[in-house]
């Protein structure tokens, strides 16, 4: 069943004098009401059984590929074509190594650890974005439509849509609104299981949450006795006089609930912030994103997706690119890297810090992917921008890293290893499954159990792959 039929199976359009109108709830613009209607349709197939309340995932996704052989898995004897131009730097951790660009890294690397031998067949962006957002082998290799559900959106339908303040449970920040940019779809699942999406970036002045709050053109009468002529509060308050909540149905609820509540606005809100604790992640979208997601878990959240593609959206240098894909036609790689690099090192750090300073880190994991590495080879080209030749790597899905930090388990490790060259695991070779069995595992969902799709066929959340044992609570 698609999109179109699943609609027409759902009552009829809003009102025509509905205000619940929020933008960029789903691909398709619904409004919040009927996007509570497919959520309530979607809990009707079933789910997986469901563990601990409080438990959360901060997932950052570093889109275009990170490069292990600049970040986190250097190999300075290598020759000079594989080995790049940095230089690792020890840190606090015995015999842990990470980039000369990350030296924050290095000062907290008991507070994380790093997988070096994650890999899988995909190469190309779209397929490598199926492949890792999924846990599941995509259709086609090509393209960021999903054919299966990506993880945020199994874990939405799992735990349900909203906590019980209405904030919601999966929660998905970046530049684009559409889920579909990063293969973030729900699939079979429907579209009430994609993640709430959070557009923009937060680090701007003019940034504002699309999907929370009442547009100002959509003010009208409520039931013919509420008029919304105030701000929110007045409206807030005229609500609660007027008995109106009671005659709208449970949806409508739901969604006033969500649109009207003190907590939710205050979760998204990084005025509640210091500004010393604002500059502490850093002015841009990486370190704003990172710290609404704080403020996201806190409040409740389960699972909040951070995309990290530009620090910072517009202002890219003429030899850097877009995101972390590093072809020598994208960017000068080197140059790159002294770009991104540093503000990278500065969020993650601060985000991982404050997660642990707060007492969160058992509770909470954080867990850093891309869709795949990049070639151990330097090559060289010229660039489309620069015009000059410059040095880049191109995608490389048989080695990539992964960091993780929380969720109780032991930290400053180092599971798996490459070769000397850092062209393929030698040690502990890992699939995207193992990382997404070890999350679901932390967020207390049986992977094993079965889901129904529209069609209410059963489909397994996970089919194959099994937790990190060295990254599971308790189990070293």
């Amino acid at each position: 069943m698609d999109l179109t039929q699943l609609l027409k199976q759902c009552s009829g359009p809003i009102r025509r004098r509905s205000f619940l109108e929020v933008g960029g709830l789903s691909v398709v613009g619904l409004g919040l009401a009927d996007f509570l209607r497919f959520q309530a349709q979607a809990a009707s197939m079933g789910s997986a059984s469901q563990g601990p309340s409080d438990t959360s995932v901060i997932f950052i996704w570093l889109p275009g590929g990170l490069p292990h052989m600049e970040t986190y898995d250097m190999k300075p004897d290598a020759p000079m074509e594989y080995r790049g131009d940095f230089q690792p730097i020890r840190t606090n951790v015995p015999g842990m190594q990470v980039c000369e660009l990350l030296p924050r890294h290095a000062k907290i690397a008991d507070k994380f650890s790093i997988i070096r031998s994650i890999q899988h067949d995909f190469a190309d962006h779209g397929g490598a974005h199926k492949r890792m957002m999924t846990g599941r082998l995509p259709k086609t290799p090509t393209g960021t439509i999903n054919d299966a559900p990506a993880v945020p959106c199994v874990v939405k339908k799992v735990v349900g849509g909203s906590t019980a303040s209405g904030l919601p449970t999966s929660v998905a920040c970046s530049n684009s609104s559409s889920v579909d940019s990063f293969a973030l779809g729900a699939a079979y699942l429907g579209a009430a299981n994609t993640p709430f999406m959070v557009p923009g970036d937060p680090s701007a002045p003019d940034f504002k949450v699309r999907n929370i709050g009442v547009k100002q053109e959509m003010e009208s009468r409520l039931e013919d006795r509420l008029s919304m002529l105030g701000g929110m509060d007045r409206f807030r308050r005229a609500l609660d006089k007027s008995g109106s909540m009671e005659a709208m149905d449970s949806f409508n609820q739901q969604a006033m609930g969500m649109l009207t509540s003190d907590s939710v606005r205050d979760a998204f809100d990084l005025g509640k912030e210091s500004e010393r604790t604002r500059e502490r992640y850093g002015r841009n979208a990486y370190g704003q994103r990172g710290l609404l997601a704080r403020r996201l878990v806190e409040a409740g959240s389960r699972f909040v997706t951070l995309v990290w593609d530009n620090p910072y959206p517009g202002k890219t240098p003429k030899d850097c690119a877009d995101n972390w894909d590093f072809h020598a036609v994208n960017c000068h790689i080197f140059a790159d890297c002294k770009w991104k690099l540093p503000v990278y090192d500065q969020a993650l750090t601060a985000l991982i810090e404050d997660i642990h300073q707060r007492g969160m880190d058992r509770k909470t994991m954080i867990v850093v992917a891309s869709d795949f590495g990049h070639t151990p080879k330097v090559s060289t080209q010229r660039g489309t921008k620069s015009g000059v030749m410059q040095p880049g790597r191109d995608h490389w899905p048989q080695a990539m890293s992964v960091l993780v930090s929380g969720g109780g388990a032991p930290m400053g490790q180092i599971i798996g290893a490459t070769n000397n060259k850092g062209e393929f695991p030698v040690e502990r070779v890992l699939t995207p499954n193992d990382l997404w069995a070890t999350v679901y595992q932390h967020l207390g969902i049986d992977y094993n159990t079965y889901l129904k799709n529209l069609e209410g066929l059963p489909m397994q959340i996970l089919p194959f792959g099994k937790p990190i044992k060295e990254l599971v609570s308790g189990v070293v």
